[in-house]
């Protein structure tokens, strides 16, 4: 009768997780995050509403694995590229250089923490909780679950203040998750010592050698699809071989789970993989999670503690002041609009505060009544302040980034083609090593051209090159193309495309997700479709009409069919690519993250449509 029961209430969660977001769209309630919604749906059916779900061995242990899998996704979230140095700075509306990313972000996370620490020991002096380490935690934490969404929906992600926000997230992420191990070895006895902490990072470090030595092998990528899907396997490998490793050196299971993540960020996994990751986590496991985050939640008894009442207030105020007053250093570069919702943003907290206040309530540190204020009050930041930052932040700063692209070599093909990429949309620069006077005279006339001294990495570097969004590498030296685009790629450049004639290093580099291309190749395939099919060859060489290639990363447009695609403008959808497969598209076709999709169209329309998909 008792395992019956458990089935029961946990076909209730499942039903309850599949039937929120649905009622979010037909209500119109898209501002309220997902995982919030669940949780309010956790609190009607729970403990504080009509009490027909019990936790039981079948909840208990998806939730928790379902709470580990979160944290994993946290850390894979984490985009280390941008802590490899910032562009070339632009300038700003305000007539000053756009500000170094990674710096700023650092400054304003060390301003957020002593203030924290500050409210902190105001907290505990005025009798609200015993430790100042746990409060500084909760307060100084900021959820990227609800920072990375809004910054794509707002088209801000490759923006200077949106790269600022974004760090500044990441490196609360990051270091609190770190200080709550520690705070786990200090004040849990029955805990390893905070030195053992050493070895699972030292693990963490030997694994990420090994997963980059064995990445890109014939015999995996052979096995990594159908059935055996050898990727998926080896990442659920390393969550449990962390997470029971950081269990057996007295640390949290939740930091193992991180590191994971950040482990398989690191070594820049390709996007289906994230993808299916995204899909089991946040389909299946994670809202039965946050459901009994809220089933668990008894807001009756917070009510009737009137200590624990006036501490929702003040701790919205205390979260709040926390990142306005350290933000407010943006203001010598962006207008006060900018700042304050920039500083609303980052006040959004989630999944570290619920992981902190399970642990300290675990600990006995603080008690189930003050572990859910905590929780309510990391609720109410996640509705209140994604709306905030939308009515704040002005319009015009979101105005859509340029693509930009570097060509290396100017030559007889990628003169013409930078040429005609200058548009709203596409910011081309070439780059050529030093040349005649004559043929300066005449280059300069028609292109902008920037001359560099060689074709060396440390030329590269120093003209900011690989911080481009795309590179194309066309020099009259072969094996210099291929060391370039590798080069490239390994410094987290998106799109790298390489000339190369040789058939031996063509595969090579493609296996490295290089793409490649061929004058005598492009010829002889132009040659035989003009003599096959001259209508097609039409197509592909009128501007107006020609074939575009638009890759889906607006997370609003997922799941949308084409019927219900808003876009009105002049496009056709010619084809879709998605993984492996190529599939022809129909009014019931749904877009999904990472698509790629091949349309046609006035260039007006599609420039357009790039920018809504693509940013």
């Amino acid at each position: 009768m008792e395992q019956h029961a458990s089935v029961i209430s946990l076909l209730v969660v499942v039903t309850v997780a599949f039937v929120t977001p649905i009622l979010l769209h037909r209500l119109r309630l898209n501002f309220i995050p997902v995982v919030v919604a669940e949780i309010i749906m956790g609190l009607v059916i729970g403990k504080s509403g009509f009490n027909v779900v019990h936790e039981d061995m079948w909840l208990s242990t998806l939730s928790t694995l379902g709470f580990i899998f979160l944290m994993f996704l946290s850390g894979l979230e984490i985009d280390f590229t941008a802590f490899t140095g910032s562009k070339k700075p632009a300038t700003l509306p305000s007539g000053k250089k756009e500000p170094n990313t990674f710096m700023v972000s650092s400054i304003i996370f060390a301003g957020i923490f002593i203030f924290s620490l500050g409210l902190s020991y105001l907290f505990v002096y005025a009798g609200f909780i015993e430790n100042a380490f746990l409060m500084t935690l909760i307060i100084s934490t900021i959820s990227l679950g609800v920072v990375v969404p809004t910054l794509k929906e707002a088209h801000l992600m490759k923006t200077n203040i949106g790269q600022i926000i974004l760090l500044v997230a990441v490196v609360a992420d990051l270091v609190t998750m770190i200080l709550l191990a520690i705070f786990v070895s200090i004040y849990d006895p029955g805990q390893g010592n905070t030195w053992l902490l050493l070895i699972l990072f030292a693990a963490g470090v030997v694994l990420y050698f090994v997963g980059k030595r064995f990445k890109n092998r014939p015999l995996l990528e052979s096995l990594s699809k159908g059935t055996v899907q050898i990727g998926t396997r080896a990442v659920f490998m390393l969550i449990i071989v962390l997470v029971g490793l950081s269990e057996s050196v007295g640390a949290e299971n939740i930091l193992g789970a991180f590191l994971a993540g950040v482990l398989v960020s690191l070594l820049s996994p390709n996007q289906e993989l994230v993808h299916k990751l995204d899909s089991f986590g946040y389909g299946f496991l994670i809202p039965i999670f946050f459901v009994m985050i809220g089933v668990e939640l008894d807001i009756w008894s917070l009510f009737a503690d009137k200590k624990l009442l006036l501490l929702i207030p003040l701790l919205l105020v205390g979260l709040l002041l926390s990142k306005l007053v350290p933000v407010y250093l943006l203001k010598f570069w962006y207008d006060t609009k900018t700042v304050l919702a920039s500083g609303f943003l980052l006040t959004s907290t989630l999944s570290l505060v619920i992981a902190a206040a399970t642990i300290g309530e675990r600990m006995k540190v603080i008690t189930p009544e003050m572990s859910g204020t905590l929780i309510l009050v990391a609720v109410i930041t996640s509705i209140f302040t994604p709306i905030a930052f939308k009515k704040l932040f002005p319009i015009e700063v979101a105005a859509h980034p340029k693509v930009r692209i570097a060509f290396l070599g100017a030559n007889q093909v990628t003169l013409p083609v930078s040429r005609e990429l200058k548009s709203g949309l596409y910011e081309p620069v070439l780059y050529h090593t030093k040349m005649e006077k004559s043929d300066k005279m005449i280059s300069n006339s028609l292109f902008d051209i920037v001359e560099i001294f060689d074709y060396s990495l440390e030329t590269m570097e120093k003209n900011n090159i690989f911080q481009n969004d795309i590179i194309v590498i066309s020099t009259g030296h072969e094996k210099t193309n291929a060391d370039l685009a590798i080069k490239a790629k390994e410094m987290g450049v998106s799109r790298v495309i390489a000339r190369i004639e040789g058939p031996e290093l063509e595969q090579s580099l493609r296996e490295k997700d290089i793409e490649v291309f061929s004058s005598f190749m492009s010829t002889k395939t132009l040659l035989r479709a003009l003599i096959e099919a001259p209508s097609v060859i039409n197509i592909l060489t009128n501007q107006d009409t020609s074939l575009h290639e638009i890759r889906m990363q607006n997370e609003h447009f997922d799941g949308m069919t084409l019927r219900r695609f808003p876009f009105t403008g002049d496009v056709i959808f010619v084809r879709i690519f998605r993984g492996k497969d190529s599939i022809v598209p129909h009014g019931d076709t749904e877009l999904l993250l990472h698509d790629r999709l091949i349309v046609t169209g006035s260039k007006e329309y599609v420039d357009e449509l790039k920018r809504e998909l693509e940013f």
